[in-house]
């Protein structure tokens, strides 16, 4: 089953709605949205490199990012993490934006929330090279530390005091772009949205350039600009990107020879199945399937 762009976060614990989670090329803990996985959620996320480096791309922007720096995406915000050394780890602090605003309707949520989550912001890079964005890393290895080891008395508290304080230093020191901008942003992305979830509804059928774009009402023509503009690839490039994806789960998952996973996840030709494979990989879909095996033993 296809996934859905949106996540719904599980939190572990329905009454402190927080999570981290700790991500590398191989796994997700918790269980979430790991590499090459594009989806957007109804939290606030900061993502910290804590080794090695990274590639994120949010509304159609890569950023890279090294060891210590991070980045915040704002909410409803479409981001995939596209590339990450091997040996790479990073986490990503996950919280809705009521945590900022102590109680419904308060002035901390007018004045000092709102007005950011609801804007045009999309996300912010800090890099370490101000001051400022040097506290906001440090309060982030901090709670990682805490979350990490979650015995302390008082934990929960601690992140969630540590989360308003790092949000206040960084609205202090940002700007935000104009409203047009922002009505524009919102309108692109919702028709990328559905337009890439109709490859996800569809993507083991034979689709057509023209059914993607009817998803969205756009002509063809706006959707492979749209396509090109928000996630640098034609929207053929992704249908082929993401039955990749697919037939590399069901490559780790499944017994099935590599001509049924050919059909299963939409191509009619094993060779072009091979050869596509090989292409996003490096290895054909059966020396994959001998690799993560290993890794897997």
């Amino acid at each position: 089953m296809a996934k859905p762009l949106h996540e719904t976060i599980q939190y572990p614990d329905a009454s402190f709605p927080y999570i981290m989670y700790t991500h590398t090329i191989h796994t997700s803990i918790p269980e979430g949205r790991g590499l090459n996985d594009l989806h957007w959620h109804e939290e606030l996320q900061i993502t910290l490199v804590t080794r090695g480096k990274l590639i994120i791309q949010v509304n159609g922007i890569d950023h890279a990012l090294e060891t210590g720096q991070a980045i915040l995406i704002n909410k409803s915000i479409l981001h995939v993490t596209t590339d990450l050394t091997h040996n790479g780890e990073y986490v990503s602090f996950n919280f809705p934006e009521k945590l900022l605003a102590f109680y419904a309707d308060s002035v901390m949520e007018k004045n000092y929330v709102l007005p950011y989550t609801n804007s045009s912001l999309v996300s912010f890079v800090m890099k370490g090279d101000l001051e400022w964005e040097r506290k906001v890393l440090d309060m982030l290895w901090i709670m990682k530390d805490k979350f990490d080891r979650k015995k302390s008395w008082g934990w929960q508290y601690e992140i969630a005091i540590q989360t308003v304080q790092l949000w206040f230093i960084l609205i202090s020191n940002i700007s935000l772009p104009a409203e047009e901008v922002s009505k524009t942003l919102k309108q692109q992305q919702e028709r990328l949205q559905l337009m890439i979830s109709f490859i996800h509804q569809n993507y083991a059928n034979t689709i057509t350039l023209q059914e993607i774009a009817d998803a969205a009402h756009l002509s063809v023509s706006e959707c492979t600009r749209s396509f090109k503009k928000m996630i640098h690839m034609t929207p053929y490039d992704y249908l082929i990107k993401y039955r990749i994806k697919k037939s590399s789960e069901l490559l780790v998952t499944t017994d099935n020879s590599i001509t049924e996973i050919a059909h299963k996840v939409g191509f009619n030709h094993i060779n072009h199945f091979i050869q596509s494979f090989k292409k996003h990989h490096g290895k054909t879909p059966n020396d994959f399937r001998k690799y993560r095996q290993k890794f897997k033993d």
